[in-house]
Parts: structure tokens; sequence; C-alpha cells
């Protein structure tokens, strides 16, 4: 295949994961064979002072103007509800927000928009150790249910709904457990590990994974751990690109991405 030269990358979100993810892009891009093409942010004046102006996308509507091979989505669940199909028309997109997936009509949006315009849809496994594992053991039939707990102090999470009025009742209180998908909504911050095992697992997902969330008092909130250079390899560009949803916990470096399960 003939080098197409370096693949270029856009990132969705200027938090502190996407803070991190541009900076080493513009720092370790070019050795990498990856060279960062825009950076968007719904509040634009973050950007300001820290990300050059050329790089600087003001509407995402706009970003096929920037002709990317890869969307980074750091953002929130909502860029994916209300975006995500549309990405998918101009570039591949790596999903930083996978409780996004849990909600069936994005999940179906995204599968029709991935065939129809012959884009991928990954998802970065994350903080999920042993994915490859959960992933083999579900296709060979051996996976009866899965469990995960999120356990961190009160001030580490950042919940909606009915689980914002919810109050610890004693030094570790259970505040929700039952299927990811009821999850999800009302925690998008903070089940984007179980919603990666909902992923891992199809024959089980969204509604066969159990989520349990735990507010701990003991447990201080650990601050996002947003400069690790696997973040970085892990855009490394495919050699080829599929016609189907190649949904995938994990995007593994060269010489290009492999599905460790089934799609769905």
């Amino acid at each position: 295949m003939a080098d197409k030269g370096p693949w270029r990358v856009g990132v969705v979100g200027y938090g502190r994961l996407g803070q991190s993810l541009v900076s080493r892009l513009l720092a370790q891009g070019p050795e990498l064979g990856l060279e960062l093409v825009f950076v968007w942010n719904r509040d634009p004046g973050r950007m300001a002072g820290s990300v050059p102006p050329s790089l600087q996308l003001q509407k995402l509507a706009a970003l096929g103007e920037r002709h990317p091979d890869l969307v980074v989505e750091v953002a929130h669940p909502k860029i994916i509800h209300e975006s995500g199909a549309q990405i998918l028309r101009h570039a591949n997109l790596l999903v930083g927000s996978p409780s996004a997936l849990s909600d069936q009509t994005t999940e179906r949006q995204l599968l029709e928009a991935s065939q129809h315009w012959n884009h991928a849809v990954f998802v970065a496994r994350g903080a999920l150790w042993g994915t490859e594992d959960i992933t083999r053991l579900d296709a060979a039939g051996g996976l009866r249910s899965l469990r995960v707990t999120m356990a961190t102090h009160p001030d580490g999470f950042r919940l909606e709904g009915p689980l914002a009025a919810a109050h610890s009742t004693g030094p570790r209180t259970v505040l929700y457990e039952g299927p990811v998908r009821g999850l999800c909504p009302f925690a998008p911050r903070n089940s984007n590990t179980m919603a990666a095992a909902a992923l891992a697992a199809p024959s089980l997902g969204f509604d066969g994974v159990t989520g349990v969330l735990v507010a701990d008092l003991s447990l201080l909130p650990a601050p996002l751990q947003a400069g690790d250079p696997s973040l970085l390899r892990s855009l490394l560009p495919p050699e080829t690109r599929s016609s189907y949803w190649p949904l995938t916990t994990t995007i593994p470096p060269l010489p290009c991405p492999t599905s460790p399960g089934s799609p769905f």
C-alpha cells in the first residue's frame, strides 16, 4: 500500500484528557506518523493561549474542511449522541465516552453511518484491564455473568438525574447496583469502564453486565491520569478500513486494529 503520509487526527474535547492528548500530538505526533489538524471544545475560550489559532475549530459541523482520518472524542457522551453519526461521514471515530453507546438509538445511528460512509468506530478499553480475557471467555460461551464495581470518594462522582441527589449514609454507600444500561445516563463520566466491559462481552451487553457504584469516604478522589503515552500510541493508523462497524475495546499499535470479539 502506498504511503499516504501522516494520519490526520482531530480532537473533540479540551478538558484534562484532551489537553494532554493535544500536547503529546503536537510534541510527538510527527515521529509517530500523526498530524493534529484540529481541536474543538464547546467553550472555545478554553483553548486560548495553548492551542495554535490555526488548529482551533470553531464549529464542529465544519470538521470535514480539515479532512481528518480519525476524530478522537474525549468530551462527553452528548457529543456522540448529537454528532457521532455526522463525524462518521468524514472520518473514523474513536469514542472516549463509551457510556454513550448504552443508548440504543445512538448505537443504531453509529452503525448505520459507519456502514454507509465506510468509516470505523473504535472504543478504547481505558481502565478495563483484562478486556481480552473477558472477550475470549465470552466468545467461548463460558461467561455467565460480569460485575464491575467502581468505588471512590463521593467528591469523585459527577452524577446526574436521580443519582445527583443520592447521599452517603455511612462510610461506604452503594449508590447504584443493576444493569449498566440503567446507570450510564445518570453517571456518564463515571460509567465508561463499565460500558467498555459491556462492549467486551456482547453476549451480556449493557443489560446483562452489572454495574455497582459505591461512595467510599475512606478513598480520596483520584485525579484523571491523562498523561499515559499509551493513549497516543493507540492512535496509530490502521492499514485497512472496513465497511462494517468493527467496534472494539482496544486499538492496538500497527499494523491494524483487530476486533477481540463480535462487534455486537
